[in-house]
């Protein structure tokens, strides 16, 4: 897990505590320390793990809200805070993670059963079902799975119907907290849940993480408890190792040609490619011109049923795939670590056609997991599009590089991005 030794983490709150250079430091079990080295293949903490973990882990178990960079190593600090605090002989809930989509929960999931292959505890995803294996929540017996990660509306609805009880869990973690806790995302169901479990159980420490935390959010929170904070700052949030580029196209036919053209030419042996669109009728539009030019692309947006989003999210997964094409449903979260190109065909922007900073940030990160090289290509047309991506550039502080449409420059920028 490589990182930038020198990407400034700030950390508040009253308790000292010691960073941890090892695994060995955290006093973990033998069987997790088995699963981190020998399934997950880990060799240290990564920088978020080492500052996080004695955090999460050492009395009085005190909430933290924690922010990183994209593919620093987030999940891992509060999958192992899970295993670490729960009792495998006592069959009941004690630990519940909740995310805001069903491929981030499923992801989670897989990290969870590999890290814990060894240590005998119970996981289940509690997301809305596909038709093949739907059981009504009603005919289910109640839940005494030790974890369970899942999204917000099924854990309200097992937990309001008495499937999912809270007497025991003493660890709720939000992933991509910002949105679960934004007033247009999550916020009501999440303050349902978060509510419910500190009725009956106090002293439940509370775990918020994200790539990004807008100040509206991070006062919301602090107002509510007094945690431990972790945050890294603005400008160097952008991740230094995915280099980022801004093309212009005359219209959106031109877009399709520098994607054939250039981005596919050059960059086909380069490992897989995700292409953001703004709307599903986007996504469809690009999908079937791609494929009119010959291309094998996938495409995935919420309208699809569930077993279908599965399964095209599990054939990129594997590979099978090189070209995904998706709205921000896999912007926040999604790892997949052979993605070094990322291309931006519509820039991210909220209801008033402002930029939407966090979700740009997000996609970004989907290249260059763990500090792999990568590039980003913004794909540009019209002046609302220049006066967005000036914004975007002018909020990290950072200049995006232009590059024009010949080939030329296109080598020049994949060799830039050390690819």
């Amino acid at each position: 897990l490589d990182e930038p030794e020198d990407s400034n983490i700030k950390v508040t709150g009253d308790t000292p505590y010691t960073s941890a250079s090892t695994f060995e430091d955290l006093n973990l079990s033998p069987e997790l320390l088995k699963g981190l080295y020998v399934d997950m293949k880990f060799q240290k903490p990564s920088k978020i793990q080492a500052i996080s973990l004695p955090m999460i882990l050492t009395p009085p178990y005190k909430d933290l809200i924690a922010q990183a960079h994209n593919g620093s190593g987030k999940t891992t600090c509060f999958v192992l805070g899970m295993l670490s605090r729960v009792d495998s002989n006592l069959k009941a809930p004690q630990a519940l993670c909740i995310c805001p989509t069903r491929e981030l929960a499923i992801q989670n999931m897989e990290v969870l059963q590999k890290m814990g292959k060894y240590t005998g505890i119970v996981a289940e995803a509690a997301v809305p079902m596909d038709s093949t294996n739907y059981l009504p929540i009603t005919k289910r017996p109640p839940v005494t799975a030790q974890i369970v990660i899942g999204t917000p509306g099924t854990i309200k609805k097992w937990m309001s119907l008495r499937k999912l009880g809270a007497s025991y869990i003493k660890i709720l973690v939000f992933d991509e907290a910002d949105h679960m806790l934004a007033e247009d995302g999550f916020q009501d169901d999440s303050l349902r849940i978060m509510k419910d479990i500190e009725r009956v159980n106090a002293s439940c420490q509370v775990l918020l993480f994200s790539a990004t935390f807008n100040d509206k959010v991070k006062n919301f929170v602090t107002r509510i408890k007094d945690y431990n904070q972790l945050f890294v700052k603005k400008e160097e949030l952008s991740l230094e190792s995915v280099k980022q580029y801004k093309v212009h196209c005359p219209d959106e036919i031109s877009k399709v040609t520098v994607i054939r053209d250039r981005i596919f030419e050059f960059g086909e042996n380069l490992g897989q490619t995700i292409i953001f669109v703004r709307t599903r009728q986007s996504a469809k539009n690009l999908h079937e011109t791609l494929v009119n030019f010959g291309y094998e692309v996938t495409t995935i947006q919420g309208a699809l049923r569930q077993e279908d989003r599965d399964k095209i999210v599990k054939e990129f997964k594997d590979g099978l795939t090189q070209v995904l094409i998706s709205t921000d449903l896999l912007a926040r979260g999604f790892d997949q670590q052979q993605v070094n190109l990322v291309i931006n065909y519509d820039l991210p922007v909220k209801h008033d056609n402002e930029p939407d900073y966090e979700v740009y940030l997000h996609r970004i990160g989907r290249a260059g997991r763990f500090g792999r090289k990568g590039a980003v290509f913004n794909l540009l047309c019209r002046e609302r599009d220049m006066a967005i991506m000036a914004k975007i550039e002018n909020h990290f502080a950072s200049k995006v590089a232009v590059v024009t449409p010949s080939e030329e420059e296109f080598k020049k920028a994949l060799q830039a991005a050390g690819l």
